[in-house]
């Protein structure tokens, strides 16, 4: 963001729908984690069946044996239905636990299985894996259990989340134009501290000094030691190459498995100009509170 580039060529990473509901929650949310007891109740050739139909949650299997088949049925949010169309293709993210175990993931797609997550490469990172179908297929989770002397020490635990077409737009070449950044759902609005660079998650991570919090559902940017302005952080991708620069932005976004993801960030004068225009020609999507 130096210089003139005041957004991100080619990585907006979610449209404005799926923004509003990751920013704000919607009715199907699944905070609480759903337990599963395995070596102490359940028998190591069974399968047990378990459908997801939340939004997002997270699932910890306790001392993996036999399997889990999870079938993925979720019940979409909102943010698709006031357009009147089905979404494209939904999309689903998981996010094993460090200290995941016990376990491998396999996607099952047409009675197929395809290996997602193996317990070795869980034990080299933890990276988040996301694969999406059609809405009218039936696509499901199938944890396989994986021997060991003692599962009394293995627990296999991962987040999830499931959109419809929430981050699609990842491999297209969409740019955040300066004429559509007012109607982004604002973060805050403040100036780049610092960008670090993740090689081996290919993740930029943008710290941010906040002037202003337009909003924040949760407690993402805080006061942090003697300083009175709420600082923390924001995510991109690395190949969106982001640099650090002088002036005020305004960061709009989303939420990805409680981390902030940047999707646009003008400098906050060019937005004042493109909102004032937008509202004199009583063009606004939004209201936002300026200066």
């Amino acid at each position: 963001m130096s210089g003139s580039d005041q957004w991100c060529e080619g990585c907006q990473l979610c449209p404005v729908d799926a923004s509003l509901i990751l920013l704000h929650g919607g009715p199907l949310r699944a905070d609480w984690p759903l337990s599963v007891l395995g070596g102490l109740s359940q028998e190591s050739g069974s399968v047990e069946q378990i459908s997801l139909h939340c939004a997002e949650g997270s699932l910890e299997w306790l001392y993996p044996a036999g399997a889990l088949r999870l079938s993925l049925s979720p019940r979409l949010p909102m943010s698709m239905a006031y357009k009147g169309k089905s979404p494209r293709q939904v999309i689903a993210c998981i996010k094993p636990s460090s200290s995941f175990g016990g376990a491998q993931i396999y996607l099952e797609r047409d009675g197929i299985l395809k290996l997602l997550l193996s317990e070795a490469e869980v034990s080299l990172h933890s990276k988040v894996r996301c694969f999406s179908w059609l809405p009218k297929k039936k696509v499901a989770l199938f944890l396989q259990s994986t021997l060991h002397q003692d599962i009394s020490r293995r627990i296999a635990a991962f987040r999830y989340e499931l959109r419809g077409d929430w981050n699609s737009r990842l491999s297209l070449p969409s740019a955040c134009r300066p004429g559509s950044a007012y109607s982004q759902i604002p973060f805050i609005r403040g100036n780049i501290r610092t960008v670090s660079n993740d090689v081996e998650m290919q993740e930029s991570i943008i710290n941010v000094s906040a002037t202003r919090i337009h909003r924040q559902k949760f407690t993402l940017f805080q006061p942090l030691g003697k300083s009175s302005k709420p600082m923390g952080s924001i995510r991109t991708l690395l190949r969106c190459g982001v640099k650090p620069g002088p002036g005020s932005f305004l960061f709009t976004g989303w939420l990805h498995f409680g981390e902030a993801w940047l999707s646009c960030a003008p400098r906050y004068k060019d937005f004042r100009r493109i909102y004032e225009d937008a509202r004199q020609a009583h063009e606004n999507p939004c209201e936002v509170s300026l200066d």
